[in-house]
């Protein structure tokens, strides 16, 4: 592999290129921990920079990776195959908020809370909020079509992209989508780029659409001796037309993890908590919350705790904070999977992880996302222990197979990228695989945006 770094310089300016060891281990790795060393790494400064490398890329035939804020969990913007990382960071404009038409124009290094906040001074709500939210980028949330707690009411990141400005794997450029809440002229180019991973496009300009910010929210925590009560209150709460803005479960061996760390009182010796926000008008609020204690009670809550105020909000959520810093005092890494299946079968999902546990010798923890049945399944372990790795390794191998089962997905919002690549093709089957191999073939046919991610296709694809 030849890189033109000559030619790269001409493009970028020698100011937005870095090519020193020290400079390109940072850009070697995610959150996922996976690492591969780029041949460079490159700061595009607008559509024409970048649309004029990818033209580059494809004469010389060398790979491109595009990053955000590094933050993801599957190792998807990892350069697996040296070549370049083309990390977005200098598009970072608030281009334009309309608050009559409710919509926004932003590029894709907006963080996704400092974008929050500034559609809040318009009386306007960005939903989607993914634990990142606080350094993870807008155009990093669109690749990865991320969630969050509030998925449950507001739905995920691909619910509010009305239109995308692209450079696709060639050069081109392309707009997709509309500034309107209606638009279908033509295939829809904006689904199939949200959640592509960084395999059909690099994202220049995003429009997003807006909602009015909620006037209240409320909080309120219910404690469980049985998960299967926990479990039969999420659906019951939402078949009882009460869709809370966030329902998150935290199971037994979370509740003792977190406990061990914050010695705040925690119920031990319950199976779950769940954790229960609604929002909206101040006058239906207090309807909401009376009949969520009422559905708690009479699924066999043993204690239900209301907010009062504020910091009782806060001091309510501090155990779901709290979860990711107390989990490093059980072992030094982790396997963090975000499976995924219908509300009824929760019950079923962690009984089976826990005869995982049992079966493998781990410590798997669970919680997460019960409102929408996304539930992190934490599997703790020491990634220096040999046997320890190939253990869990196992089990994560057995917990695909046990969602897929139950009529569930291997991602509910982290993607596939390097870490779920092997299981692919078990969700989406064959022709699955061939369809999404086809489509990145006549969009890629070098094969030269983000390659080795998500379905790792067989290179010989790419000579056919």
């Amino acid at each position: 592999m030849s890189i033109p770094f000559s030619e790269i310089i001409g493009i970028m300016g020698s100011e937005n290129v870095l090519s020193s060891p020290e400079e390109l281990y940072c850009y070697s790795y995610d959150a996922s921990k996976i690492k591969s060393v780029p041949s460079c790494v490159v700061f595009p400064g607008d559509v024409l920079e970048t649309a004029e490398l990818v033209r580059l890329a494809n004469r010389d035939r060398f790979p491109l990776f595009p990053r955000g804020a590094g933050s993801g969990m599957v190792g998807a913007s990892v350069p697996c195959a040296g070549g370049v990382v083309v990390c977005l960071n200098r598009l970072k404009r608030i281009i334009e908020i309309d608050p009559d038409n409710m919509i926004a124009v932003v590029e894709p290094a907006v963080v996704t809370g400092e974008f929050q906040k500034a559609v809040l001074e318009y009386g306007l709500f960005y939903p989607p909020d993914p634990a990142s939210l606080h350094f993870s980028t807008l155009g990093g949330n669109v690749a990865m079509c991320a969630g969050g707690p509030r998925a449950v009411k507001y739905g995920v990141t691909r619910d509010y992209v009305l239109g995308l400005e692209v450079v696709l794997p060639t050069g081109r450029i392309i707009r997709t989508g509309t500034r309107t809440v209606k638009g279908v002229v033509g295939y829809d180019l904006t689904r199939l780029m949200v959640g592509s991973e960084g395999t059909l496009g690099i994202f220049t300009r995003i429009i997003l659409r807006l909602i009015p910010a909620p006037e209240a929210v409320r909080t309120l925590t219910a404690t469980f001796e049985h998960l299967e009560d926990a479990a039969r209150a999420v659906f019951e709460i939402i078949k009882r037309r009460v869709v809370p803005s966030t329902l998150e479960l935290m199971d037994q061996a979370t509740i003792r993890v977190v406990e061990n760390h914050l010695h705040a009182g925690l119920p031990v010796d319950a199976e779950a908590i769940l954790l229960i926000e609604v929002d909206g008008r101040q006058t239906v609020l207090d309807e909401d919350v009376s009949r969520i204690v009422e559905i708690c009670g009479a699924s066999g809550s043993a204690q239900v705790e209301i907010a009062q105020s504020d910091a009782d909000r806060q001091r309510l959520w501090l155990a779901r904070r709290s979860i990711s810093p107390a989990l490093g005092r059980i072992r030094p890494g982790k396997i963090n999977e975000d499976v995924t299946v219908p509300r009824t079968k929760i019950p079923a999902l962690i009984r089976s992880i826990t005869a995982l546990a049992q079966k493998y010798n781990l410590v798997i923890v669970c919680f997460g996302h019960a409102g929408d049945g996304n539930i992190h399944t934490n599997i703790m372990l020491d990634k220096k222990n040999v046997d320890e790795r190939t253990r869990a390794e196992k089990a994560v191998a057995e917990l695909f197979r046990i969602v897929l089962d139950l009529g569930g997905t291997l991602s509910g919002e982290h993607g596939i990228g390097i870490a779920k690549s092997p299981f692919f093709q078990w969700e989406v089957g064959p022709e699955g695989l061939e369809t999404m191999l086809t489509i990145k073939k006549a969009l890629d046919p070098n094969n030269i945006l983000n390659p080795g991610k998500m379905f790792v296709p067989n290179p010989a694809f790419f000579r056919q």
